[in-house]
């Protein structure tokens, strides 16, 4: 079976390429299953119950998140959402669920598990212990987990670790699309970040002035939303729906500009 992941999608302009791009990828791969990265979708940072109403009507199947996904307060409306996931090492008291058994249309089951990692980030449970609780509490035989983490080191491990029993293991939240694709010995696909939706002519989806400001002068700075070269970024995995292994996973990046052409 066919699934896409969709990596971090930023502000509108990461929205509106979805919006342009998704349904040809549809058609083009045959997919059975999409799943996006949405914690950043609502002016870069967060997502609103308006936003996540919008990116369900571009039949996203799952969406995941990560660190920011209580950024906006307005998520908690939508944050129990079946399509939604808030990554499952956050307190057991806050609200929303880290993962989740879906269905594609031809009955098959797909399980997401959304986790965050904690070098260099806030701290959380621990991601490897917490992962382990969901893979069981599940037990289904497709499962993706989207592992949002700054460290190369810690997404690397978590590949490791998850190899043989998960599907994929697929590294989000720097933004940077990384070119070390690959099917572990156990039959898990990896990947360390599978990148940005939105405006590539920027700083990890920033207007680059003001990012640059931010750096030069140690001044807090407001960082706006990039607009421009707008690209589709994430990957494209082919699972085994009889055993759950990946036979394969190709790295998508689609602008929309030369969609357009």
């Amino acid at each position: 079976m066919n699934i896409l992941f969709i990596g971090d999608i930023v502000g509108k302009p990461g929205r509106e390429t979805v919006k342009a791009l998704l349904p040809k990828l549809k058609k083009e791969f045959a997919l059975d299953f999409v799943i996006a990265n949405i914690e950043n979708a609502a002016g870069g940072s967060g997502v609103t119950a308006n936003v996540a109403e919008e990116l369900f009507s571009y039949q996203i199947d799952a969406c995941t998140s990560g660190d920011h996904i209580f950024r906006k307060k307005d998520v908690l409306s939508v944050i129990d959402e079946p399509k939604i996931l808030r990554p499952a090492n956050f307190p057991l008291m806050a609200p929303g669920r880290g993962s989740a058994a879906f269905k594609t249309k031809s009955g098959i089951e797909v399980v997401v598990i959304n986790i965050l990692g904690r070098v260099f980030m806030e701290s959380r449970e621990c991601p490897f212990r917490v992962v382990k609780e969901e893979i069981d509490k599940h037990q289904g035989k497709i499962v993706i987990v989207d592992f949002h983490a700054e460290a190369s080191s810690e997404k690397v491990a978590m590949g490791w670790y998850l190899d043989g029993l998960v599907s994929a293991v697929l590294g989000t939240h720097t933004h940077i699309q990384t070119a070390d694709e690959k099917i572990l010995p156990k039959g898990s696909a990896y990947i360390t970040d599978a990148g940005m939706t939105g405006p590539q002519y920027s700083v990890i989806g920033r207007k680059i002035e003001d990012v640059l400001a931010r750096f030069i002068t140690q001044v807090e700075h407001r960082f706006e939303v990039a607009n421009e070269d707008l690209q589709l970024q994430g990957v494209l995995l082919d699972i085994d729906q009889e055993t759950g292994k990946a036979k394969s996973i190709t790295r998508i990046q689609r602008k929309l500009d030369d969609d357009k052409s």
